[in-house]
């Protein structure tokens, strides 16, 4: 079994990649296409990928969407999640995305503790 640190990371990057490397085959699948799916209709509701601003929830709103990992990236560098304030979905969009990257986090941390003995 690899190191918990690497599960991690590699859970945080790639959504479900950490259950796949711990044999958890049913879950990683399962969590991986469960972020994606969050993550495309964020996009698709003109949600916006929030880079990191000053202050307190500048931090939060960074982080709630970087929690996704490389999804994120990917939207930043093709510049995806520009949002679109004034349209419809604009703040479900950012629901979701703000979703897809704080259950990524969760699922580190799941992760975590099956890699550590402490959860089956």
């Amino acid at each position: 079994m690899s190191h918990p640190v690497w599960i991690c990371v590699a859970a945080w990057f790639v959504p479900g990649a950490g259950h796949l490397l711990l044999k958890k085959w049913g879950r990683g699948i399962a969590f991986f296409v469960v972020i994606m799916v969050l993550f495309v209709c964020g996009l698709a509701m003109e949600g916006r990928l929030f880079g990191f601003s000053p202050g307190f929830f500048g931090l939060l709103k960074f982080t709630a969407g970087a929690g996704a990992g490389f999804p994120y990236f990917l939207g930043k560098l093709m510049a995806w999640g520009e949002g679109n304030v004034p349209g419809y979905g604009y703040e479900y969009g950012n629901t979701f995305l703000f979703t897809a990257g704080l259950l990524n986090m969760l699922l580190v941390v799941d992760a975590f503790d099956i890699a550590r003995g402490r959860k089956q």
